[in-house]
């Protein structure tokens, strides 16, 4: 029976997801969105279960909702500074590349720094070295050596070692 369930649903979380998303795109919950829905929860992540080489293993399962909650505060804040570095004078914007040396070796821990850098407005991934050792990312606003300096600091400290714990 277990065999069944899984070769039916190999990703249960990603089903639950598509699921869940499916209906909020469509703003219903009709018998017809229901049935669409659940195909696409079931369909889509067997046909994509062969192109995932490994499954990745959550070890602090606790620190998920933190970080969460540490992402979206970053969110809020980054908008409101971009909007007003957007909006103000053109000397309030020096970007720059940035190199991020990263201690996680894990590659669904990266993929998750990557994207949780490019959620973020004033910051883009741009690059991982060919080691996996260096992260680029774009900063909308990073005027000077220090300021490169403290914008490593903070990505290292408030994303990467929650997912290290994550998931290593």
């Amino acid at each position: 029976m277990r065999r069944l369930l899984r070769a039916l649903l190999p990703a249960p979380l990603i089903s639950a997801l598509l699921f869940v998303t499916w209906l909020m795109l469509n703003q219903s919950a009709s018998p017809g969105n229901l049935l669409l829905a659940a195909a696409c929860a079931l369909v889509v992540p067997w046909i994509s279960e062969r192109f995932r080489p490994e499954r990745p293993r959550l070890k602090a399962f606790g620190t998920v909702p933190r970080l969460a909650v540490v992402v979206l505060r970053d969110i809020v804040v980054s908008n409101v500074d971009v909007a007003r570095r957007v909006l103000g004078p053109e000397a309030a914007i020096r970007s720059r590349f940035v190199w991020v040396p990263l201690d996680l070796r894990d590659p669904h821990a990266i993929v998750a720094l990557a994207g949780i850098i490019t959620m973020t407005p004033g910051t883009l991934s741009s690059e991982l070295s060919e080691d996996r050792r260096h992260l680029l990312v774009h900063a909308l606003h990073c005027p000077d050596d220090a300021a490169a300096a403290a914008l490593v600091d903070d990505i290292k400290r408030r994303y990467e070692a929650p997912l290290a714990e994550i998931f290593e």
